[in-house]
């Protein structure tokens, strides 16, 4: 088997096994201003662990054309209380890019979506501008979202926003920080670091993270596995 088909396979099973049990570049909400490399796809896949549940998160993505990433994927989750587990989210968007981000530059894209919650007759309907400034040959990394986020289950419409950063420690460490959140409510933040098992294949990541303002209640933590496969699509998708 090729080098491509392998990490294929790789991918699809880690897929499965997610969607048999079973939400930026991890682990970071605040999306970048990237796409996966033409003709090659990804998974982002994480477990977070919040004080009353457990969710389990597979998104894999794929670059067909160069400049058009599609997701497609979801959420389990696990309530402790009641003991039972649900797929709780289905996501599909798509990403493409104005300005790619260059070292010591800066990139700009655009993203939209829906995200479909199987235990609720609704939908969410998103949509957002990531933009990177990139400082030092990528030693450190500024991601800025602005976006609209349409709840289908109430029908409000609300702003969301995002600031995030990442900063080499290590051609295979990083630290990211961000804060995040919508028009109205208290913001989220998360730290965390990421690692390159395999460089610009294989990556495990750990954050934590809570509300502004409470310690415990909405505190959370997750710990996520990221699978980069090289170029393999079919050449009449380039």
């Amino acid at each position: 088997m090729t080098t491509a088909g392998i990490a294929f396979s790789i991918a699809f099973a880690v897929c499965a096994a997610f969607a048999s049990t079973v939400h930026a570049a991890r682990p970071l909400v605040t999306d970048d201003a990237r796409v996966v490399d033409p003709s090659a796809c990804q998974v982002e896949s994480w477990v977070r662990k919040n004080r009353d549940s457990t969710e389990t998160w597979a998104l894999p993505a794929c670059n067909f054309t160069g400049n058009l990433e599609l997701t497609f994927g979801g959420a389990r989750t696990r309530d402790s209380d009641e003991g039972g587990t649900y797929a709780s989210d289905l996501q599909f968007q798509g990403k493409t890019l104005f300005k790619p981000l260059e070292p010591n530059g800066w990139g700009m894209g655009l993203v939209a979506g829906t995200v479909r919650h199987p235990q609720l007759p609704a939908r969410d309907w998103f949509a957002y501008v990531p933009m990177s400034f990139s400082f030092v040959d990528d030693r450190f990394v500024v991601h800025v979202n602005a976006g609209w986020l349409r709840e289908g289950e109430s029908g409000r419409q609300r702003g969301t926003w995002g600031i995030g950063s990442e900063t080499r420690l290590h051609p295979r460490l990083f630290f990211i920080a961000e804060v995040y959140g919508q028009s109205d409510g208290k913001a989220s933040h998360q730290v965390g670091v990421r690692y390159w098992i395999v460089r610009d294949r294989v990556q495990l990541d750990a954050t934590y993270g809570n509300i502004a303002g409470d310690r415990i209640t909405d505190r959370w933590f997750s710990i996520g596995l990221r699978l980069l496969s090289p170029a393999f699509l079919p050449g009449i998708f380039r």
